[in-house]
């Protein structure tokens, strides 16, 4: 089987400069993505390697190619487009893509990643023009082993995996998932560092329930309802034990998977194959760094705050965890830590009922806590949690635009000085409120992060800086940190 370090190897010549030796030549050269410089290739490289003549005469550095690309960047007509053509260049030459991502990374970010990859994502199967990591579905589960065995690299550290039930707040997406682990892997390489040979980007297809993509004739996916319960977590074994047997050294992020299965996966394979999951993990981790900073700003500690978290999903009960956790390590007591963070799923406030959800069952507040509420229904609503609880921090991790409305933030702007709201859910039109409202109804003294890139706010002639709280902040630390550790296998106790 062909590897890609069959074609090339890095090699130190006499004066201890490192440089590429390849085994391949003429146009297969470059069509090979890891090798192509394209214009950059000198003319003794091009006699010595079969290029002559396949390219144009003129000899240009990588500087002059990214200028060059830069330039044709700037005229595309529309972020989906500037995707593509980002997309086209890393099918092409892998070290100007990263080259070319870096030099303006904070204006290409949001198009390799969010808010741009929800759109990549929804239109995956019309964009699709080259094969990029892999697919498994119940088609080929069965041959994973050898799927992976003949994978073109040898060295896989970093796997994001997604089954693309909960993608941003767009939900059961299919086939389209792949476009998210791509996103997430370049921010790996630009941001991290880690080497994009040692980085896999996989796709669990195991079906969708959206009926528009199972309608849809250009749909590329699996077309069947998605596996459920048994069939979901059996397809799922087999994918975890491939990676074992192949890459041992991989670790594994799990991308997007809906709350109904993301605690179960994470708790099913913790234990096996070192994992993480970014919706819960990473983004508690970001939320929980966010908040640390916004309270020394007001020059207050954590622990002295009340926190309410809207959103009961993967990653709403990841930041509650995370919070609590940050609240237990600055020596708060657990009773008291429990009575200052606050859940709120589609219902209301989080309480002991029959039908909740396991997952949630550590964020469940006591029903004597609003007893003495004056509440319009049986489960106190959002408002009423504020006026009541008179929390210093708002978080949303919902995916409901607009809940937090003037009432709810003039609530929180009037039992605090300078009230922290993080309304963190992606994409952009999914966000609890723009960051230009929230500005606005709190007199300009809200502390105020978003999940997705927003431009800054001019409020009564000041200018307010929105800053972003993803866990793009998050994931490649960790992911590079974990490849450079070696797996212990945790205990079962």
């Amino acid at each position: 089987m062909t590897k890609l370090s069959d074609y090339f190897d890095y090699r130190v010549d006499s004066e201890n400069n490192r440089y590429m030796e390849v085994s391949i030549n003429g146009m297969l050269l470059l069509r090979l993505p890891a090798a192509n410089k394209g214009t950059a290739f000198t003319l003794q490289e091009r006699i010595n390697l079969g290029l002559d003549g396949l390219l144009p005469p003129l000899v240009t550095g990588i500087e002059q190619q990214i200028e060059r690309l830069y330039s044709s960047y700037q005229k595309l007509p529309d972020d989906i487009s500037k995707y593509q053509f980002l997309r086209a260049i890393q099918e092409r030459s892998v070290v100007l893509f990263f080259a070319l991502l870096e030099s303006h990374l904070e204006e290409m970010v949001p198009i390799v990643y969010t808010p741009t990859i929800g759109l990549a994502v929804q239109q995956f199967s019309t964009l699709y023009r080259t094969a990029r990591g892999l697919t498994l579905s119940v088609q080929n589960i069965d041959r994973a082993d050898t799927i992976m065995q003949k994978y073109p690299l040898n060295d896989v550290r970093m796997i994001v995996v997604t089954d693309a039930s909960a993608i941003l707040g767009i939900g059961d997406q299919g086939m389209g998932g792949l476009s998210i682990c791509i996103g997430k892997l370049a921010l790996y390489t630009v941001g991290g560092g880690l080497c994009p040979f040692q980085t896999l980007p996989i796709n669990l297809d195991v079906g969708t329930n959206r009926s528009e993509l199972l309608e849809d004739p250009h749909y590329l996916g699996i077309r069947q309802k998605r596996l459920d319960k048994d069939a979901y977590f059996e397809l799922v074994d087999k994918f975890v034990n491939a990676v074992k047997s192949t890459w041992p050294k991989a670790i594994i992020q799990w991308e997007d998977f809906t709350k109904d299965v993301a605690f179960d996966v994470l708790s099913r394979y913790k234990h096996e194959i070192p994992c993480f999951n970014d919706d819960i993990q990473g983004t508690g981790a970001m939320a929980l760094a966010g908040l640390l900073a916004a309270c020394h700003k007001k020059g207050q500690n954590l622990i002295d705050q009340t926190v309410v978290v809207v959103g009961a999903g993967a990653g709403g009960i990841g930041v509650a965890g995370a919070i609590r956790t940050g609240m237990l390590n600055g020596w708060l007591s657990e009773q008291d830590t429990n009575r200052q963070v606050f859940v709120v799923d589609v219902n209301g406030l989080i309480f002991n009922d029959e039908n909740i959800e396991e997952y949630k069952m550590p964020f469940i507040q006591p029903g004597d806590i609003y007893q003495s509420w004056s509440l319009k229904g049986e489960i106190p609503t959002l408002l009423e949690i504020v006026n009541n609880v008179k929390p210093n921090i708002l978080i949303g991790l919902s995916g409901a635009p607009g809940i937090f409305n003037e009432s709810v933030v003039n609530a929180m702007a009037e039992h605090n000085e300078y009230p922290i709201i993080f309304p963190l859910s992606n994409p952009n039109s999914n966000c609890e409120a723009t960051p230009e409202d929230i500005i606005k109804w709190s007199n300009g003294r809200a502390l105020v992060a978003t999940g997705s890139p927003f431009p800054d706010v001019n409020y009564q002639n000041k200018n307010y800086e929105i800053r972003q709280g993803n866990n793009a902040f998050i994931f490649p630390g960790v992911g590079l940190a974990a490849v450079m550790q070696p797996f212990t296998p945790l205990t079962q106790n």
